[in-house]
């Protein structure tokens, strides 16, 4: 069992019984970045384990001077960061790209870990970006990758591994990496961790009337031919 993030405070609970049903045991975890939609859960499960085991927690540990640069979020990635240090369970920071992690017939790849030099939108571009592959298939999950991170993967040393069947968009579909970014790469499915009114861009006054930038994604997927979208909103799925 690996798990991805995990979500937001409130999501704890749902977590914890998702977890239990598959035995209570997680293999790896990744943490992407520290952003409360996506530590949150896990910061209450590190509170109070209860039945559940973690073997290994991977994350990429920003320093105070990058986890201070964004207001609203220091004191929460604080506590986060102490109660990983407290809670027995055996983390690695990655502070380097190009680390690969196997587990039974699936193999992580970490293509990219922060960036304390980008200090705009500093916690998503600062996205740990892992490819995930098996014999039969391939997955790339962005976290909440910024146009600025997207640009340095195109033209790191990993812009291969970028090439995937199942591609995470980046920061739920909107405003995340670059249009140029998918238009390069090769992918043939999305998954969007992304809730109905971030993927329709409405707050209460009808389909795209926000801010978002989430239609333009949507549509700028539509003309790549993809057809294939796994959208979290509408429950749960099981790619086979």
């Amino acid at each position: 069992v690996a798990v991805m993030d995990g979500g937001g405070k409130e999501e704890a609970n749902y977590l914890r019984g998702f977890l239990a049903a598959l035995g209570n045991k997680v293999d790896v975890w990744f943490v992407s970045h520290p952003h409360a939609d996506h530590v949150g859960a896990l910061t209450e499960i590190l509170k109070d384990p209860k039945d559940l085991t973690i073997e290994k927690i991977y994350h990429s540990e920003f320093s105070p001077q990058l986890y201070g640069a964004e207001a609203g979020s220091k004191e929460g990635v604080e506590k986060f960061y102490e109660l990983l240090k407290k809670s027995g369970i055996s983390v690695e920071d990655v502070k380097s790209a190009g680390l690969v992690i196997k587990l039974d017939q699936t193999s992580f790849k970490i293509l990219g870990v922060k960036n304390e030099d980008l200090t705009m939108n500093p916690y998503n571009n600062s996205s740990m970006i892992i490819r995930v592959w098996d014999q039969a298939k391939s997955m790339v999950f962005l976290g909440d990758c910024g146009s600025e991170e997207g640009d340095r993967l195109l033209s790191g040393p990993f812009r291969k591994d970028l090439d995937c069947d199942y591609l995470q968009v980046a920061h739920h579909g909107q405003q995340g990496a670059s249009k140029k970014f998918y238009r390069t790469i090769k992918f043939k499915a999305c998954l969007w961790p992304t809730p109905s009114w971030v993927y329709n861009n409405g707050i209460g006054k009808g389909f795209n009337t926000h801010i978002l930038k989430t239609i333009e994604i949507r549509d700028l997927i539509d003309s790549l031919g993809i057809t294939e979208n796994y959208v979290s909103y509408k429950g749960l799925y099981k790619i086979r």
